[in-house]
């Protein structure tokens, strides 16, 4: 069993920046990749970035090029989302997500994230 708490999230204005980190514990061992996703009400849960846990390769959404970074630190099974020059429709809950090989098999319990303009 793998447990991921998220923390980072908050109000912020249009243009600020927000740094989310997600702490994995538990069975950590088989970690392929983190991702971050993010929900509005209303919509489906939507990608918004992924690391290869082993090489550090990071993958993003068009929409957050440019302006999201994401990293990790293997020692401390954390991993973390940059979000610079945020935009109102960054808005959302934002969930981490640890995928095993096969499927992103634990989520955590999310955190918003708010920017208003």
């Amino acid at each position: 069993q793998v447990q991921l708490v998220e923390s980072g999230g908050g109000l912020v204005q249009v243009g600020g920046s927000l740094r989310l980190s997600c702490a994995a514990s538990g069975r950590t061992s088989s970690t392929y990749a983190m991702g971050w996703f993010r929900q509005v009400p209303g919509k489906e849960r939507e990608f918004v970035a992924s690391i290869a846990w082993s090489v550090g390769r990071g993958f993003y959404a068009d929409s957050v090029k440019g302006r999201f970074t994401i990293s990790r630190d293997n020692t401390n099974n954390t991993v973390y989302l940059q979000m610079n020059s945020l935009k109102p429709e960054d808005t959302g809950v934002y969930y981490c997500a640890r995928h095993n090989n096969f499927e992103y098999a634990d989520w955590g319990q999310g955190t918003q994230v708010t920017v208003s303009s």
